[in-house]
Formats: structure tokens, C-alpha cells, sequence
């Protein structure tokens, strides 16, 4: 249920990674940055498992279209961390990162911050826009809080040098979109939250908050809820939601 280490060598054959799939790149304007250039999947229908990698990992066709596109949650969380002042000691983690606008963005403001997912192509995109971008790499790790005990997500993470999961800040958009009666995501984010940190989810009110608070309160986190509610622009389609900050011990 934890964070893979992350690897010595990091691939330079991310393109290979992502051959057989139809792709698109598009210029993402988030108020305080400049615009990123953003990779992703040309549509929902671009299931290809030739190895049978997202098979191991419990992953169907069904579930394959929730990542590799830009959800208008993400864009929120981006917008967000945009504005958040950046510490040379805060260690910020971004669960379920899907293209990882939010930490690409963080990223290029200086922040030191690990993207993570248990997606097989996580990693490959997140390389892709790196690149795209002319940014330097970044940290990732393979983390999913609904490993089994005995998956090598958990062993990875026993593996791991001490202290390697402790984060001050941990950031998710949209990953409250399953039922999760046995807190495994709570689980997940206190085993690598510092004893003091916070804990940002936006959320497009997808009902399962109440539940999610619960467990919460269970690590010691207290909840403090906003509105987000962003008319709609030209080519922009209105968005509804709340970003729900959860914190314990001293403000970071």
C-alpha cells in the first residue's frame, strides 16, 4: 500500500513506452506559470495492453479511459498549487497523479514535489511533458492505496529508506470516485504524511467525502471545506466542486 522506491535509471525510451497509442498535445494556460504543453491521450477509446502490464495491476478497459486525459478537477488542483508560496523544505506528493498537471506545475515553480500513480503509463507521459517543456526531471513513484498486503507495492514500500514517504503537503484531484469502506486512501495518505502536514483533495462532489472524512479523522486530520464554482468560458465548460483541506499538528 505504499510508494515504490524510486528507480536509479530512469528510461529515455518513454516514446517507445507510449507507441501504439493516439495521442495529443495541447497548450494549458494556468493563471501564474506559463503555459504547459500537455501530452495526453486523443480520446477515451485508446485501450492497448499488448503486455498485458495494466491486466497485473487490476486494471480494465473499462477503468483504462479514467487516465491519460486532463480532468477538469486536475486543472483545478493546478490552479491551486499555482498559487501556493513555494519552501525550500516542503516535500509536496501528488496522489493518483494522472498527467500531473499539478505537480508539472509546482514542478516548474521550484517546488520539490514526487507525482505518483499505479497507472502503467503514468510515468511515460509524465517523461513526455517534461520534455515537452524543457523542465528538468522530476520524482515519481508507483503508489496505489488499494494494493493487497502481500502486492510488491507493499513490500516496495518496506523497502524503502527511512523516511522517504514523510510529506508535509499531499495533494489528489478526483480520487474519491470509489467507495472505500476500508479507508485504504487515509491509510495510504498517513503512512506518508510528516506528523504535521495537510492535505489537499479537490473533489467534484462526487459523494463519497462524508466517508472519506471519517477515516480521516481517524489519522488526526481536521476538515476545512470550499466551494469551487467556476462559470463557464469559451471552449471551458463551468465546473462545480469542493477542495476539501485536511490538516493535523502545526500549519505547514
Amino acid at each position: 500500500m505504499g510508494l515504490l522506491p524510486e528507480p536509479r535509471l530512469r528510461s529515455a525510451c518513454y516514446g517507445a513506452r507510449l507507441s501504439g497509442y493516439a495521442t495529443k498535445q495541447e497548450s494549458i494556460a494556468i493563471a501564474g506559470v506559463d503555459d504547459l504543453l500537455i501530452r495526453s491521450l486523443r480520446d477515451r477509446l485508446q485501450f492497448f495492453d499488448p503486455h498485458g502490464d495494466a491486466a497485473r495491476l487490476g486494471i480494465s478497459s473499462a477503468a483504462w479511459p479514467l487516465f491519460g486525459l486532463l480532468w477538469p478537477s486536475g486543472v483545478q488542483l493546478a490552479a491551486r498549487i499555482a498559487t501556493r508560496p513555494v519552501s525550500a523544505t516542503e516535500r509536496i506528493l501528488e496522489i493518483g497523479c494522472g498527467l500531473a498537471l499539478a505537480s508539472l506545475v509546482a514542478h516548474r515553480r521550484g517546488a520539490d514535489v514526487t507525482a505518483s500513480d499505479h497507472h502503467p503509463l503514468a510515468e511515460a507521459f509524465l517523461e513526455a511533458n517534461l520534455r515537452a517543456n524543457h523542465l528538468a526531471p522530476m520524482k515519481y513513484r508507483n503508489g496505489d492505496w488499494g494494493a493487497p498486503p502481500s502486492s510488491p507495492e507493499r513490500e516496495g514500500a518496506a523497502a524503502a529508506p527511512a523516511g522517504a514517504g514523510l510529506f508535509d503537503l499531499i495533494i489528489g484531484s478526483d480520487v474519491l470516485y470509489e467507495r472505500d469502506a476500508n479507508g485504504d486512501l487515509a491509510r495510504f495518505i498517513d503512512l506518508h504524511s510528516a506528523g504535521a502536514a495537510e492535505v489537499w483533495i479537490v473533489d467534484p462532489n462526487r459523494g463519497n467525502r462524508a466517508a472519506f472524512t471519517r477515516h480521516m479523522a481517524r489519522y488526526g486530520f481536521s476538515l476545512r471545506e470550499e466551494r469551487l464554482e467556476c462559470p463557464a468560458s469559451p471552449g471551458v465548460p463551468a465546473y462545480r466542486g469542493r477542495l476539501l483541506t485536511y490538516s493535523r499538528g502545526a500549519a505547514p
